[in-house]
């Protein structure tokens, strides 16, 4: 670690034996930002994908009415409300390149790239660079991790998945290259270890950090250097982020603890994740929060459920798994249950945007700061459409992207447009984007 008496480098970390902990945004990092301008210095952009599965009961997921403000959010966005000034929900969005044989997949696979999927059921699949990892090319350059790829469900399957098309395609939702899928992780320790742990193999960390012992024992040493260092105001901002560090590393130890004292087989979630799907999922997101405010990375994408998952929501009152209950019939019992998934898998993404909420991060919050993207590559999962796609956006940008509102197209709108736009936001210009047409206006200041 280097510390000037002037300012602390924004690459500022904690090191110790096989650990590393960046730090988040300090006000003692301000003065060597902006030591040219002379005023607060802007914090980096940040984009977040968040991926529902099997689109959405649509009349139960679209506010009423046509484009303008946002008045009234609907039944299934109903938990965002608190994050409305904050919100675009844009309506009548299509990817044709998604229709094929293998709809499913295709819906994963076009969700980012807007691309079509080559046909095959070997390894040489085809797709496109993902929206996600143009962005990670540029906003994540400087960063640890320049994307970090993220799921709810670990899977191993391969060859043909859905009518002709690999598993590669459902999968992974993001693709460096065309040729470059890229593995998600679902296992919360993975995840941490990949974020914060450093040196050795990684089953050495995996033993040393199973010992009991926190990651913050490791770097003790250098957090009390750099603690003599800073002023109150960011002591408070550190000691914060570092509690909350320490309190993943308490949930996660919980997780494994309950997982060895189980007799019980685990067939349909990872070894050593938190028995419930919302407690797996809000420990994902707190990862997602921490890696975003450490600048560890800018990029993510978060599978919150896979094409065809047959996942069960009894929480909620839905012990029917969740494919077979989208193929709905127009039965009102169905749709009311597939409402009820889709309404669940919101109010996940309104605890993401709480907990970027309460981030303070310069003189506004992470949410100011960043732009997220949460939606499905599906539309009606009856008939396995893919336009009307079920999309909302949220986030400052940074003060660049117009919220409360509600966009909806006359005639289908490419998805691909949407991610040109989002792209233009990150300061990201590009002359086209897949199949796009032109930029969304709608979303500009």
């Amino acid at each position: 670690m280097i510390i000037t008496k002037k300012s602390l480098s924004r690459r500022t970390i904690l090191r110790g034996t096989g650990a590393a902990v960046a730090l988040p945004l300090l006000d003692a990092m301000l003065p060597s930002m902006t030591a040219l301008a002379k005023t607060p210095a802007a914090a980096p952009p940040r984009m977040s994908y968040v991926y529902i599965p099997m689109g959405s009961n649509i009349a139960a997921w679209k506010p009423a009415g046509g484009s303008g403000p946002l008045q009234r959010l609907s039944p299934t966005l109903g938990s965002l409300e608190p994050f409305k000034d904050r919100l675009t929900v844009v309506s009548n969005l299509e990817n044709k390149n998604a229709y094929s044989a293998g709809n499913h997949a295709t819906a994963n696979a076009g969700f980012l790239s807007t691309a079509k999927a080559k046909m095959t059921e070997g390894a040489d699949y085809e797709l496109a660079t993902t929206a996600d990892q143009i962005a990670a090319s540029r906003i994540g350059k400087d960063t640890v991790l320049p994307s970090l790829e993220l799921a709810m469900d670990l899977l191993t399957t391969v060859g043909d998945c859905d009518n002709g098309f690999a598993c590669v395609y459902q999968n992974n939702l993001s693709w460096s290259s065309p040729t470059t899928p890229l593995p998600t992780i679902a296992h919360p320790r993975v995840a941490f270890e990949r974020l914060f742990g450093e040196g050795g193999s990684a089953e050495e960390r995996r033993v040393e950090l199973r010992k009991n012992a926190s990651i913050l024992d490791w770097v003790a040493e250098d957090m009390a250097r750099l603690n003599r260092e800073l002023g109150a105001g960011d002591k408070q901002k550190v000691d914060q982020y570092l509690e909350s560090l320490r309190e993943v590393e308490r949930r996660i130890q919980r997780a494994e603890q309950q997982t060895q004292e189980s007799s019980l087989p685990d067939l349909d979630r990872p070894v050593g994740v938190p028995a419930s799907y919302e407690e797996h999922a809000k420990l994902m997101i707190d990862l997602q929060t921490l890696a975003l405010q450490g600048d560890i990375t800018r990029v993510i994408t978060f599978q919150l459920a896979r094409e065809t998952s047959n996942r069960t929501y009894p929480e909620i009152g839905v012990p029917d798994p969740h494919h077979p209950t989208s193929h709905h019939s127009n039965d009102p019992l169905k749709l009311a249950k597939l409402a009820k998934i889709n309404a669940f898998h919101i109010s996940l993404f309104a605890y993401y945007l709480e907990r970027l909420r309460a981030t303070p991060e310069g003189e506004g919050t992470l949410l100011d700061n960043s732009l997220l993207l949460c939606g499905s590559g599906m539309g009606n999962p009856d008939v396995h459409d893919h336009t009307n796609l079920p999309i909302v956006v949220a986030g400052g940008a940074g003060g660049r992207l117009k919220g409360g509102q509600h966009v909806v197209f006359d005639t289908p709108m490419p998805l691909a447009n949407l991610h040109l736009t989002l792209l233009d936001k990150l300061g990201i210009p590009l002359d086209s984007f897949g199949d796009s047409t032109g930029r969304i206006a709608e979303l500009s200041l």
